[in-house]
Order: C-alpha cells, then structure tokens, then sequence
C-alpha cells in the first residue's frame, strides 16, 4: 500500500517550510542570494529546455518534495504503470499509451508477460494505419478530411494537426466536428463535396452520443448529396469495429481498452494527423513522446523533469493555495494547447476522492486555462501582473520559426522573456495604478523548433507530470465518472423536450423544460 503525500514524513515538515520561509520567499532576493538559482532550477530534456527558477520555491523546499515523493514510493508507482500492472483499479484496466509509442520488439525488465504481444498488435495495426495514412495523404481526389470526434478523440488530433501545420500535405484541408450542436456540423458541410471527402469517425466504444448524432448527420448528407462508395470516404477508428459496420462504414482502424480518451492522439485516433504530417512525421512524433518517456523511466528524480513539474505543482495547490495555472503558448500553432491541457489534467486529477474511494483533506487538480500569446496580454495579463491572486503562468515558446516573415518571432520571443520577467521583477512607484507587485511565479519551456518530435516529447512530458501528481495525491487518474451523470440525465432530458413529461423534476428544470418547448 502506497502512502499518499499528507501521510508522509515529510508533509509537516514542508507544511512547517511554506509558513516560515515559502509565503515569504521573494525571487529577487532568491537570485540575488543564489548565483547559481537558474542552474539549478533550469534543465534539458528531450526535445526542450525548461526554465523553472522563477517559481516560488527553493532548494531545501525541492530536497523536501523529492524526499516526500521517495516515500510515496513514486519510482514504483511509474514501473507499474510502465510494465503493464492495472493502475487503473476503478475499471480493472492498465494504463499502457505509453506503449503506443515504443519501437518494435523493444521489452523492458520487469514488463508483464502480455506486454510483448500487446506491443507486436500497436505495431501491426500502426503499419497499416500509416500505410493507409499515406495513401490519402497522396491521393489528389481528396481534398478534405473531417474528423467527428469528441473528448481525446478531438482535441488531441485537432490540436496537434495544427501545431504541425508546417508539415501540412499541400492541398489537404482538415475539419474537426466535436459538438453536437448542428451549426458546427453544418458550416462544415458547407465547404465540402461528397466525393473529395474522408470522414474519420472516432469513438473508442462507438457509442458516444455526441459523436454517432454527427456521424449519422454525415452519412445522410453523404447520400442527400448523392455521395458514393461509403468504404472509401468514412473510417471508423475504435475499438468496435463491429458496432461501426452495424451503422455502415466498414473500413475501420482499433485500438485496446488500455488507451485512455485522453492519451488517444498516439493510437489509430491519430489518423488525421498522421494523413496530414505523413507516416514519417506521424513516427516522429512517437519518437519524441519515447524519448520523453524514456527520460521519466530513468532519469533520477531530482533530474527529471516531469518528477519536478509535478512536484511544483502539489507545492503551489496544497501549500501556496493557487487554485489554477494560467498556460500561454508563444506560438499560433499551438493555439489549441491549452484546450487539450485542460482534459488532459483537470479529467485525470479533478478528483475529490483517493484511489480508495476516500474523500481527501486537501486539493487536487487546478484549473487550467489561458490563449496564445501574444494575444493573452491584451486580455487577461493585467489580472497576472496586477490582480489580487497571485496565478502561476506557464509560457511555452519555440526558438525557430516556420515561417520566413521578418521581425515577427523576435517580437513574439521578445514578449514571452518580457513577460516572465515583468511577473518577477514588477515595478515599484507611488502611485498604484502603477505599481507592480511582482515576485509572480512563471515557468518557461522552449523548443528548438515545433516538429513532430519536440510535440510529441511536449505531450509526453505533461502525461507524465499528471501522472506524478495524481500518484503524490493518491487518487486514480485514469477514469473519468465525473462525466458521467450528466450523460445519464441528458438521455432523459432529450426524450422529455419531446414528450412535455415534467414529472418528477425539480421546479427549476421543469420550468426551463417548459420555456425551451415554447
């Protein structure tokens, strides 16, 4: 049995540390004490580099959270998940995307006997999915791809073909359909012809009701608009193949129980991205994710940079009391990163109770939220520099551009330094309309470039850092019941707009029900 971080050691010990030193640590004074503090807080990983020095915390404070996260038993907590033990206890199932990224036949000690077989089907099925990908990325009959998704199975894909619109196929255009409501769908539909048309259909049980609504629309449209050959314009990606062909596509790509919606982007979920960036790029992208992984596996823990992320992350939620962390990419590509941040940790972490089914005595998840910038700063950055909370920011940025516009990427660059150091230093004056506080945290990671490779390690790397602090908090990261109740209550509410029934429902509902059927 694992601890959990507040049954630790270490946890009076750090609580003891944030109110005689933490609340009152002052960056400016740290780095004018510390010579050596962005040294020491900063580190290459695969594929980037991370600035975390201007964070409120210092090294005994870090010395303490690694001790605390040993007597977590965090290394072990990883092996497990890493060679195939079911992590995920609520739904008796393992956690094994990680293995959706790993070369062929590559075995590591400890994995569990089916790793090996699990690993030769993610290959077989990967080779044809790519197989396939390049077919379509040739194919010049095919000129739009809609992918009708929801959850892991849109804002992965979205987001990453995006990112890597650089890598783009010339002539490809590519549409994400996520929401049920019909003017999505149909502003879509609008710019598309049948026959130039792939429709990815992507549900791992294939029932999610969001995305069969769209996927049925389409089918309609496909034959209204007298569409043929079905087999060649819609694929099914799940891991139902049989409950696709019963709605009449019969082209389908799977994938395990194992994959979680929100670590999909690696598995056949991926296909819009694969068709857009190629085979090659697509495998990129798995290389960079297994570099990442690799890091988190071996790496010790106070040089492993998801282990640090993380550990940041329980020190600002359960001692600074910061409820969110504001996340601002420095580059257009990565316009939807923070929308796939915000699944990725607050579905994993945003839990109340312990892997026990417990209640906690603290708190989990923040909320994460934020836009590109240079756009955040004419937005939201004054409530970062002069606001009553104090908002953790996290920037991304990329050194090389993929673009050949002069002077635009120094001015961007020049804003994201301009920025974290703004938040730090602040600005002193007697006139408070003027006056910065500062001494605001922010961490910076940067890319060299935004390449398949350096996406994929980006996206490994915030996996494993949800990972380390649902571990540390002992809840399950990997299930998502949440979500649940709404569904349930959104089934009987759909069939009451129909029938006017209101028995049963509280006065508030009836009485929207009763204004929505006019």
């Amino acid at each position: 049995m694992f601890l959990r971080c507040d049954q630790t050691p270490q946890w009076p010990g750090l609580k003891a540390r944030f109110s005689h030193e933490g609340k009152r640590l002052d960056l400016r004074q740290a780095f004018a004490d510390d010579a050596q503090r962005f040294a020491h807080f900063s580190q290459a990983a695969p594929h980037l580099f991370a600035d975390l020095s201007k964070n409120l915390w210092d090294r005994p404070t870090e010395a303490l959270l690694l001790d605390m996260a040993r007597s977590c038993c965090l290394e072990q907590h990883r092996d497990a998940m890493l060679h195939g033990e079911p992590i995920n206890t609520t739904e008796g199932r393992a956690v094994l995307h990680t293995l959706l990224r790993r070369p062929a036949g590559r075995v590591l000690p400890g994995d569990l006997p089916g790793i090996a077989p699990a690993l030769a089907e993610v290959h077989a099925t990967l080779d044809a999915m790519l197989a396939f990908a390049d077919r379509m990325r040739a194919d010049d009959g095919i000129t739009d791809v809609v992918n009708i998704g929801i959850g892991g199975s849109d804002l992965g894909p979205h987001m990453a073909v995006l990112a890597l619109d650089a890598c783009r196929a010339p002539g490809k255009r590519f549409h994400f359909v996520s929401n049920a409501d019909g003017h999505e769908l149909a502003g879509v539909l609008r710019l598309l012809r049948p026959q130039s048309t792939l429709f990815l259909v992507a549900s791992k049980t294939f029932t999610t009701a969001e995305t069969m609504t769209n996927a049925r629309s389409c089918l309609a449209w496909f034959a209204g608009q007298g569409g043929a050959d079905v087999a060649r314009h819609f694929v099914a990606l799940t891991a139902q193949p049989d409950a696709a062909k019963a709605l009449g596509i019969t082209r389908s790509f799977g994938f395990w129980d194992w994959v979680g919606g929100r670590y999909s982007l690696w598995s056949s979920i991926g296909l819009a991205l694969a068709i857009s960036i190629g085979a090659a790029g697509f495998r990129g992208l798995l290389a960079g994710g297994h570099a990442m992984d690799e890091h988190f596996r071996t790496a010790p823990l106070a040089a492993n940079l998801p282990v640090r992320l993380g550990l940041l992350d329980v020190w600002y939620r359960n001692f600074h009391g910061f409820t969110s962390r504001c996340v601002a990419p420095y580059h257009a590509g990565l316009r939807r990163w923070s929308a796939y941040l915000q699944q990725l940790e607050m579905e994993s972490n945003g839990k109340r109770v312990s892997a026990s089914g417990y209640a906690l005595a603290y708190a989990t998840s923040p909320v994460l939220w934020g836009e590109p910038g240079t756009n955040g700063q004419h937005a939201f950055f004054q409530m970062l520099h002069q606001g009553s909370d104090v908002l953790p920011l996290e920037i991304v940025a990329v050194r090389k551009p993929a673009h050949p516009l002069v002077g635009h990427h120094d001015q961007v660059l020049a804003n994201a330094l301009a920025q974290a150091q703004a938040l730090m230093v602040g600005k002193a004056s007697d006139d408070g309309h003027h006056h910065f506080p500062g001494n605001r945290p922010s961490t910076f990671l940067l890319l060299e470039a935004l390449t398949p490779e350096s996406l994929g390690a980006l996206i490994a790397l915030q996996e494993h850092r949800v990972f380390v602090s649902g571990a540390l908090w002992g809840i399950n990261s990997f299930d998502q019941w949440g979500v649940e109740l709404g569904k349930v209550l959104a089934r009987d509410l759909q069939q009451r707009l129909a029938s006017g029934d209101t028995s049963g429902l509280d006065a508030s509902t009836a009485g929207l029900l009763h204004r929505l059927r006019g």
